[in-house]
């Protein structure tokens, strides 16, 4: 009889969940997209967002409410945080969600387990903030194990590990940090690889094995939220890519990751019939790769207002089209400038002197589909609902510099064409476009610059009161390190760009937060490294910094103080239409 009742009472809690997790289309506060626009309600949707990957993370319920009201008061309305937090190995402290290992999976929905996403996801709809929700990623630097002659287990018992037995750090990693203080400390895609006893990153896209396993946990986190009002988006993953720390085959292109978006894309849908679906890739475009999807019709437009032209869907991008318009721009930011010193005057024009003048170096990086995105052809996917891009200069290169210009210059014009590029790639498609990350590292924040392919930092000698550039990452021309008021002037340059460009949403990467209750062997542990400090005393700190925070400042110009301005800007434009 006993048995009886427990098995009764098992089926009722199952009855209840299948009930609360049914998908419902009733509410009308779903984000969607019609046409260029996300809307709400019926009415246009236009945001200023940011990026908390740690938010799961925090060690209160409290820090978490603190937080997004601060996000709140800044006019911050979307978010994006990791909706993913993997480990090979079940940690003593902290947020876990999903316990990869040997080819297994388990699926952590404890208090510290997807319990902490569920606070997220209430305290945002309670500030009315949306969620863009990324559910993997593909950055996951483990320097150390390849060349470990000890097993894991033993790891633990290095110098480094006794020095910082108090923190919870992730194996292999080469640093002291708590684990889960960087973004690239959550597990995602090459923890699979690794876990299931695979070589190549981009066996996550074609393995049969490891796709189904991340299919079951999406849709574990799926069927949580699939009612929520406060989903914005399904992020498929953060910046994928053929390559990563676990090198590629040499059989990834462009068509493997825009295939593996498609399954993923029909199989959030399958389950989800709310909310949007998008990708989280860095935008490369790639105008010379095969195409599997082609543009669907844009619905039609509404009529111009009196005295505007109607607009038109801008040219197809091409190879020719990228180096001419490259050209033309950098002869019309030479004839702006003064002559140069060594210059000849030929006829009233000045003719750069041989230093100035490079040769067709090619569309680049960012083009050319070497880094196997072609985010074009992912945004044609039905069943993804907006196009995504992000900005990080001092990581990854979007085009070669403009001889012509200062360093700094040249890092905000890149920028620029690159917004621009991707706002022309959003009216081809028909669909609504986003930037959904974009930083420039400071030169206060230089020592704590950890770029996403790295755990370790890049200048850790550097001082906060460093000036000038610090040398450029292998895959970028350009150096690291700008002036608190250059970091305002860049990104009070690029949102202003994306909004006269027609992106509909803008999301600066990462928020910077103040007053956390840190707790000894979590992600927000006390700065003090010794063993001395009690357990129990009462002890703030900051979120997370990997070179990019950016914290609320009492007076002058401040990255925060940017969006803030900008939210209000859309605010007070929406209104009068």
């Amino acid at each position: 009889m006993r048995l009886f009742s427990v098995l009764w009472s098992f089926f009722v809690s199952a009855l209840v969940v299948f009930a609360n997790n049914t998908p419902s289309t009733t509410s009308g506060s779903f984000v969607t997209a019609q046409g260029n626009q996300f809307q709400v309600n019926g009415s246009q949707f236009r945001w200023i967002g940011t990026t908390a990957y740690w938010l799961p993370a925090l060690n209160t319920e409290q820090d978490i409410i603190d937080t997004l009201s601060n996000m709140s008061a800044a006019g911050i309305t979307v978010v994006k945080t990791w909706a993913f937090n993997d480990v090979e190995t079940i940690p003593e402290n902290g947020t876990w969600f999903q316990l990869v290992a040997n080819g297994t999976t388990t699926v952590n929905t404890g208090p510290n387990g997807l319990q902490k996403l569920d606070m997220v996801m209430k305290h945002a709809e309670r500030f009315g903030i949306y969620v863009v929700l990324s559910l993997t990623n593909n950055w996951n630097p483990r320097p150390l194990f390849d060349d470990l002659k000890t097993s894991i287990d033993n790891l633990t018992n290095s110098v480094e590990s006794r020095s910082f037995q108090r923190r919870d750090i992730t194996p292999g990693t080469n640093n002291s940090l708590p684990r889960n203080f960087l973004s690239n400390d959550y597990g995602g895609m090459d923890i699979y690889v690794r876990q299931f006893g695979l070589q190549n990153h981009d066996e996550f896209y074609q393995n049969e094995t490891l796709i189904t396993a991340f299919e079951n946990y999406t849709r574990q986190v799926i069927t949580r939220y699939v009612n929520s009002t406060a989903v914005f988006s399904w992020e498929i993953a953060n910046d994928p890519r053929c390559n990563s720390t676990v090198p590629a085959s040499s059989g990834c292109k462009t068509t493997t990751v825009t295939m593996w978006h498609k399954r993923l894309a029909d199989h959030i849908r399958s389950i989800d019939p709310n909310h949007l679906i998008s990708t989280g890739s860095q935008g490369f475009l790639c105008p010379d790769c095969e195409k599997l999807f082609t543009p669907t019709t844009p619905p039609p437009q509404p009529s111009p207002a009196p005295g505007q032209r109607r607009k038109n869907v801008p040219a197809p991008l091409t190879k020719k089209r990228i180096i001419q318009e490259r050209v033309a721009q950098w002869k019309k930011t030479r004839r702006a400038a003064a002559p140069p010193e060594g210059g000849i005057q030929i006829r009233g024009r000045w003719v750069s002197t041989p230093t100035r003048r490079q040769a067709d170096t090619g569309v680049g990086s960012a083009f050319d589909g070497s880094q196997g995105v072609d985010s074009e052809d992912i945004a044609n996917i039905p069943n993804i609902g907006f196009s995504t891009f992000q900005l990080f200069p001092d990581q990854f290169s979007y085009g070669p510099p403009d001889p012509s210009l200062p360093e700094f210059n040249q890092t905000v014009e890149i920028g620029n064409d690159w917004i621009r590029s991707h706002a022309e790639a959003g009216a081809r498609v028909g669909k609504p476009v986003a930037l959904t990350g974009f930083g420039l590292v400071t030169n206060d924040n230089k020592p704590f610059f950890v770029p996403f392919n790295s755990s370790v930092a890049s200048f850790p000698n550097a001082t906060s009161t460093s000036q000038g550039f610090g040398a450029a990452p292998q895959n970028t021309s350009q150096a690291i390190g700008v002036t608190n008021d250059q970091q305002v002037d860049a990104y009070s340059q690029w949102v202003n760009t994306g909004l006269v460009s027609g992106l509909q949403g803008i999301m600066q990467y990462q928020w910077g937060q103040r007053g956390l209750t840190s707790q000894e062997g979590t992600t927000i542990s006390p700065n003090d490294d010794t063993t001395t400090t009690s357990p129990n005393e009462d002890t703030t700190t900051t979120s997370p910094n990997d070179g990019y925070s950016a914290q609320a400042v009492s007076s002058g110009p401040s990255a925060q103080g940017v969006l803030q301005s900008a939210s209000q800007q859309i605010s007070n434009s929406l209104s009068l239409t």
